[in-house]
């Protein structure tokens, strides 16, 4: 386990906290002269950057805190409950419901329940798990959504990196219409760029062809329940 007492991690930490919160040095990090904003800041990308230490290296610490910065989350007896809704709607689908790192809710969706080949149309098992999850969304105005698009190897990059947008913007379109806010949602498309699986077989590209949805909550919005 990384010694967070050593010099480097902590002069990681110390770094990846200033970047986030635009400060001049360690020495300016007194909370009681922080916003709000900052100290919410500061909680996520310390939270990241501990995770990202973790991995040993200090890019991992940097990602780490980066991606804590961005979101603060917090897992919440809400952020609990919706997970196990959620891997109550999903049992025996294949679909993956975990926690993350820096405390968002992650479903990655297989491409037998969401997108055929080639296809950006939700498939009818998909909607049943998006039905599932956008419930209580609409009262929870303050929770983001990030839903990011993948595809196998087959195909052009061009044209892989505009499927796997309109895969994201299918489920994103689906959740509105169930009443989450579009505020809420940012889409993205990653293309054939991150595989889980070998393109060289169709069982691998089929497990490439996915979506996944991430499900975060504020740190001061938890904090004030």
């Amino acid at each position: 386990m990384t010694n967070l007492q050593s010099p480097m991690p902590r002069a990681l930490l110390c770094a990846a906290l200033l970047a986030a919160l635009g400060l001049a040095g360690c020495e300016s990090m007194d909370p009681r002269q922080m916003t709000p904003a900052q100290r919410n800041t500061a909680i996520g990308a310390g939270v990241g950057a501990l995770a990202g230490a973790a991995v040993g290296n200090t890019r991992g610490a940097v990602i780490g805190a980066g991606v804590g910065a961005l979101g603060g989350y917090v897992w919440s007896r809400h952020m609990e409950q919706k997970k196990q809704d959620m891997e109550r709607a999903t049992a025996g689908t294949g679909v993956a419901v975990t926690q993350t790192a820096d405390n968002q809710l992650k479903l990655e969706i297989p491409s037998d329940i969401s997108f055929d080949s080639g296809r950006a149309d939700i498939k009818p098992n998909f909607r049943a798990v998006l039905d599932q999850f956008a419930a209580g969304l609409s009262s929870q105005p303050t929770t983001d959504v990030r839903i990011v698009g993948h595809t196998d190897s087959m195909g052009s990059d061009e044209l892989n990196d505009r499927l796997s947008v309109q895969r994201a913007q299918s489920a994103r379109d689906y959740l509105t219409a169930r009443g989450v806010r579009a505020q809420q949602i940012t889409v993205s498309g990653r293309g054939e760029r991150e595989p889980i699986a070998d393109n060289s077989s169709e069982a691998g590209r089929a497990r490439n062809r996915r979506v996944e949805i991430y499900l975060g909550e504020r740190s001061n919005v938890a904090a004030n329940r």
